[in-house]
Order: C-alpha cells, then sequence, then structure tokens
C-alpha cells in the first residue's frame, strides 16, 4: 500500500516532502511531532499519507466523540486514541504516561486546538513533551506550496518564551487549506 500513498501524494496530489523525512526515526523513538496549521479536515488524510510514506509509525489523540461507530474502529487501527476532554483530569501527565508505557511512540498534535484561526496555541503539546522527557517536531501543513517540511528534534528548554518564539518561527508564512485560518 506504500506504492499506493507515494502515488496519491506525489502525483495525484502534488505534494512533497523537505527537511527531516525520515523523522528521525531511527534514533528518535518518541516524540511529539506537531502540524500546523490545522485549518481543515483535509489536514488528516495528508498526515496519513505522510506518516505511510515515511513509513514513520505515529499516533494521535481525538475528542472521545470521534471515536464511536461508524469511525471508532478506523481512528483506532490507524493509531488514534480517544481522550476524554471533560474537566478536572490532568490531561498533560496521563498523554505523558502513554510515552512510558510503550518502546516506540510519536504523538501527534495540532496546537491550534482546533480547526479555525486561533490567537495562541495551546500549550499542552509543550508541556507534555516535557513531562515525558520527548523532543517536538514540527511540521508543515503547506497547502499553498503543496509542502511538508518536516524539523529535526527539538528538546524544549527551561525558556518556554523563547521555545515558543523558534516553533512558531518554523510556521511563519506557512498557509493551510482555509488560508484564512492560518
Amino acid at each position: 500500500m506504500r506504492w499506493l500513498a507515494k502515488f496519491i501524494y506525489f502525483k495525484l496530489l502534488g505534494w512533497k516532502i523537505t527537511g527531516n523525512t525520515n523523522f528521525s526515526k531511527d534514533t528518535v523513538k518518541k516524540a511529539v511531532i506537531i502540524a500546523l496549521p490545522h485549518t481543515s479536515w483535509h489536514d488528516f488524510y495528508i498526515g496519513l499519507l505522510l506518516r505511510k510514506i515515511t513509513n514513520v509509525k505515529t499516533n494521535f489523540v481525538g475528542k472521545k466523540e470521534l471515536f464511536t461507530w461508524p469511525f471508532g474502529y478506523y481512528f483506532r487501527a490507524v493509531g488514534g486514541a480517544p481522550l476524554d476532554r471533560t474537566s478536572g483530569q490532568n490531561k498533560v501527565q496521563a498523554i505523558a504516561q502513554l510515552f512510558n508505557d510503550k518502546h516506540e511512540f510519536r504523538l501527534t498534535l495540532a496546537p491550534e486546538g482546533t480547526r479555525k484561526k486561533v490567537a495562541e496555541w495551546k500549550t499542552g503539546f509543550y508541556y507534555i513533551a516535557k513531562e515525558a522527557n520527548v523532543p517536538i517536531i514540527m511540521f508543515t501543513l503547506d497547502f499553498e506550496n503543496k509542502v511538508n517540511h518536516v524539523s529535526e528534534p527539538f528538546y524544549p528548554t527551561e525558556d518556554v518564551e523563547a521555545d515558543f518564539k523558534f516553533m512558531k518561527s518554523f510556521f511563519k508564512d506557512v498557509k493551510g487549506k482555509k488560508p484564512e485560518y492560518s
């Protein structure tokens, strides 16, 4: 099926991958992967195609409502895990624990937390990476140029402000499927 994913991604859709194209899979078995800008449901299948092409196993969490019939089985099969988003739970620690429980785990998240335009990113992904002691790998969903640019692993420091400035600069001028939400 990898050949089919390549055919769809490269030939039919006209996308390309640049940067850390293997997501450092041989040396980084655990990471938080952030994908931006998340502006459309189209981001999901681009991510799935990219995962198949690079042969990098990745996981994601989604609101538990997405994991009901008829899509629940499919989402689990492609690496998804339902997340209960009710208040009063420490989601950072719960998700960070997943890294301890698994030999290989790369969690993909959208820092915006929604497909709509946001003023600020949610910070959970950052604190999950810190809590689990894993790097952050960034990749773009650049629909304007049809490019997924992948960063080298970035380990969060104690300077949150500088870290976010660095990460946001990676996504500068990238336009999502719906540019008005980028």
